[in-house]
């Protein structure tokens, strides 16, 4: 089985078209009003966006997108005038993350593991 595409929920597709197409990911679908499709410029995953009504409560979904250019994309990003809740910061679990959200409340997670996303010291089986 392999992970082919994740769904987030957008009260304004065309401003979440907007927000995602900053961050650099390419919009492959666009099927106004009610959804747009997106592609990693990395890997074959995509990401998509749909219509609702209304946002369920609460956090919202997470959303990771790896970089090894981290700290190089927040800082283009910051001068395009994308705002951060949290600029990159190494973390315990052995990745680097940047936060911040898209215009729905989604958390949006820039960030590098490389080798420990999938094989961290506490792996099971290492």
């Amino acid at each position: 089985m392999n992970l082919n595409q994740v769904t987030v929920p957008s009260l304004d597709i065309e401003k979440s078209i907007s927000f995602y197409e900053k961050l650099g990911l390419r919009l492959i679908v666009k099927a106004l009003p009610h959804y747009a499709r997106f592609e990693c410029v990395e890997g074959d995953a995509t990401f998509s966006i749909h219509l609702v009504e209304t946002l369920s409560e609460g956090e919202g979904a997470y959303i990771y997108f790896e970089t090894s250019k981290l700290d190089d994309e927040v800082k283009r990003l910051t001068q395009d005038g994308v705002v951060f809740d949290q600029l990159p910061k190494d973390q315990t679990w052995l990745w680097r993350e940047a936060r911040l959200k898209d215009p729905d409340g989604n958390q949006v997670i820039l960030y590098f593991a490389g080798d420990n996303r999938k094989n961290p010291p506490w792996r099971i089986g290492n």
